[in-house]
């Protein structure tokens, strides 16, 4: 499979990464904001070109293990790799969640910041 450079965690701290504006070429609209990458986009490069090529596949893994060489059980295994990776990104989100709700409800942090971190979740 070819290589896909992009990520969603900053190179320098491994921080995640969010686009920061949407600007149109024809009229030069543009919207400035924190905009979350979608789940798909989150995903590691080789679990995205996975899915690309499953969807172009038509969703069928048995054209997929033609394309790749390998076997029904491999696809399958790659398949449900990506699968609990996307879980794992909501789950990811959830316990960042109750961290911040916790912290809340110790006193360790304000009302103001823990509704600051939610929003920028």
């Amino acid at each position: 499979m070819a290589k896909d450079y992009f990520s969603s965690r900053c190179q320098n701290c491994n921080g995640s990464l969010t686009i920061a504006a949407l600007q149109c070429d024809t009229c030069n609209l543009k919207l400035e904001g924190q905009i979350e990458l979608p789940r798909l986009a989150r995903l590691n490069p080789d679990d995205r070109e996975f899915i690309e090529l499953f969807v172009l596949a038509a969703g069928s893994l048995k054209e997929v293990g033609k394309i790749l060489k390998i076997s029904y059980p491999t696809v399958r295994a790659r398949l449900d790799k990506v699968i609990k990776n996307l879980k794992h990104l909501d789950n990811h989100k959830k316990l960042l969640r109750l961290e911040i709700i916790t912290s809340l409800e110790k006193g360790e942090i304000s009302s103001d910041e823990a509704l600051k971190r939610l929003n920028e979740l």
